[in-house]
């Protein structure tokens, strides 16, 4: 067994009264030796700790009595003492030893000193506590009208590592934590703090701080008035994505010049230095970086731009930078009797040019304009319109050649790939019908599994188990129309390269034609996850097609709990909410009652939604 003091202490404690009340009248006046204990190490901090001794027999008594200490083991009177000047009502006596060093290991226990000499009780050690740091400010520095420089330095780190630093600031005197503060790394050393976002001619109070295990430490509070508000300071973004009649640029806000900005965004003009007077964009308020898109821009023209910022002073602006358009994109109007029925809930009219869907040319082909178009009616009739008015306009007597003014074009329900050339003026309008082809698919390269028009959400929508292997889509059962990923994005190309498959299961597809020569697709597996599910969060259970009900699905057993749907095993895409509209990201789903559950997702829609069926 351990041998502890403490133990031992209360044994000699009680054979010692066991021998006084063992004593007769006669031998009364017999006196024990002289004997003591220490029993206990109380209350340890960074620098000071409570030791309590025990007087078992005082002999002919004491004349001092308390406590020694030192970092080496047995210390004696010789070392460091603190002696007990309190009542002498009870054998129990605590001493507390102060100045005591942290994070340090000390050796203590109680003496008294005798007709006999000084006695010792047992040794005790403790080590103690870790201080809070000491840490000075920095003076401030580079002060402006909404920031300025300061820091600090940690001249003790009390004996522990420091978890954060930096400089906390307000406008009373001695800031803490509770106000504001900089983080400005850890460990030991001087560091640099900025303050930003400060208000104009206003009076801040700052110290530097300092964290460790035992708590936070302060410096001394210097102070600070910072300068009037100026203009604001940033710079202008570089100019990209740049077409026939757009671009994009922006700016970032530096610095708000000590006063709020009401009003940003970049100006721009065929002119150099353009300003306020000139075409700009408005693009929200307040400090940090901004996105700009300029647009109603002329093909093949230069234009300059620059960032502006509107504060209390006035306004600032950001360096110059100049872009020249690409040859402009053109846009033919499909005006017609079958907008409405096509296109339903949708801003679309029929025959409005203003309101119709349209096919577009690529600003490096701007002669040759492409896009899908649907026609609901059984037999539907439209028109082209180079303007969003009936001010240029054509039509054909031959389904080939467009002619100014002509008649209306006739064609029967389909989904059509319309193109036309406005340099030879002829067009094309073929239906198609679209699907999932290559190695992965179960028809393989032989024939495309069909995939289904959703007119609300004008895509090509269903679902396909695939193996491991590659697919495209492709339609009509000909080459001629086919779509893969070259980009390896969710980019369709005209025939684009093969789209690879490395996960085999059911996948549900989306196909995107409704923007013209800007194709996407999305294909992806769902599960379903979270703590009501076997495997709670920690995987999905992979659910499958179902063709007669049109949705991915899954039957499994439950527990009281909640569910999400997900994709592809990740986050990035995730469905909870309400059971008739599930949204990105919504709430869990809650499963009240164990058991086995059919839950079917339906993707179709415009909106997700699913059904939790219980069986059992």
């Amino acid at each position: 067994m351990k041998n502890n003091p403490l133990i031992r202490s209360l044994a000699i404690l009680i054979i010692g009264i066991a021998v006084i009340f063992s004593c007769t009248k006669e031998n009364e006046e017999v006196r024990l030796d002289e004997t003591l204990a220490t029993t206990q190490v109380l209350s340890v901090t960074a620098e000071s700790a409570k030791v309590v001794g025990f007087v078992i027999a005082s002999g002919d008594g004491f004349s001092e009595k308390g406590v020694c200490y030192n970092t080496q083991p047995n210390p004696t009177t010789a070392n460091n003492k603190v002696a007990y000047t309190g009542e002498d009502i009870t054998a129990t006596f605590t001493v507390t030893l102060s100045g005591l060093s942290y994070t340090t290991k000390y050796y203590a226990r109680a003496y008294a000193v005798g007709k006999g000499g000084t006695i010792y009780g047992e040794e005790f050690s403790f080590t103690t506590t870790p201080a809070i740091p000491v840490v000075t400010t920095a003076d401030i520095a580079d002060v402006t009208s909404s920031a300025a420089k300061s820091g600090g330095a940690i001249t003790d780190m009390g004996g522990a590592d420091i978890s954060a630093r930096g400089v906390v600031y307000g406008l009373t005197p001695n800031p803490t934590l509770a106000d504001q503060f900089t983080i400005d790394g850890d460990g030991e050393g001087a560091f640099m703090s900025q303050i930003r976002n400060l208000t104009a001619s206003t009076t801040y109070y700052v110290r530097a701080y300092a964290t460790n295990v035992a708590g936070t430490g302060y410096g001394n509070q210097v102070e600070f008035t910072t300068l009037a508000p100026v203009v604001p300071s940033l710079t202008t973004l570089p100019v990209r994505s740049i077409t026939g009649s757009s671009a994009q640029s922006g700016g970032a806000i530096t610095d708000e010049g000590g006063a709020t900005v009401t009003a940003r965004g970049v100006v721009y003009s065929t002119n150099p230095n353009p300003t306020l007077s000139d075409n700009k964009t408005e693009d929200g308020e307040g400090p940090g970086e901004f996105e700009s898109r300029i647009t109603g821009l002329e093909g093949l023209t230069t234009y300059y731009v620059r960032a502006y910022a509107t504060n209390s002073v006035g306004t600032a602006y950001g360096a110059e930078r100049t872009f020249t358009t690409l040859a402009p994109v053109r846009i033919w109007y499909l005006p017609g009797n079958y907008v409405e029925a096509s296109y339903p809930e949708s801003e679309y009219k029929n025959w409005d040019p203003a309101n119709s869907p349209f096919i577009k040319s690529l600003a490096a082909s701007p002669h040759f304009l492409e896009g899908f178009i649907y026609m609901a009616n059984p037999n539907n009739e439209w028109k082209f319109t180079g303007l969003p008015s009936w001010d240029l306009n054509w039509g054909s007597e031959n389904a080939r050649d467009l002619v100014e003014n002509g008649p209306n074009i006739q064609s029967p329900m389909g989904y059509y790939k319309i193109t036309a050339n406005a340099n030879t003026m002829r067009y094309n309008a073929v239906a198609t019908e679209w699907g999932v082809i290559g190695s992965a698919t179960p028809l393989e390269w032989d024939q495309e599994t069909p995939l289904a028009y959703s007119p609300p959400t004008r895509t090509w929508r269903g679902g396909i188990t695939l193996a491991e292997g590659e697919f495209k889509f492709r339609a009509n059962q000909s080459w001629s129309f086919n779509y893969g990923s070259t980009t390896k994005d969710e980019k369709l190309q005209d025939g684009g390269e093969n789209i690879p498959v490395n996960t085999p299961g059911d996948y549900y597809f989306i196909m995107d034609l409704s923007h013209p020569n800007e194709y996407t697709y999305s294909a992806d597996r769902w599960g379903l996850i979270g703590d009501a599910t076997p495997d709670n969060w920690n995987s999905d259970q992979n659910m499958t097609w179902d063709p007669q009900t049109r949705s991915m699905t899954i039957t499994l057993d439950l527990k009281v709990g909640s569910i999400k749907f997900r994709a592809n095993d990740a986050w990035d895409i995730n469905l909870g909410g309400e059971t008739d509209n599930l949204t990105q990201g919504g709430d869990n789903i809650p499963i009240n009652q164990a058991g086995n559950y059919t839950i079917k997702l339906f993707l179709d829609g415009v909106v997700p939604t699913c059904t939790i069926v219980k069986n059992s």
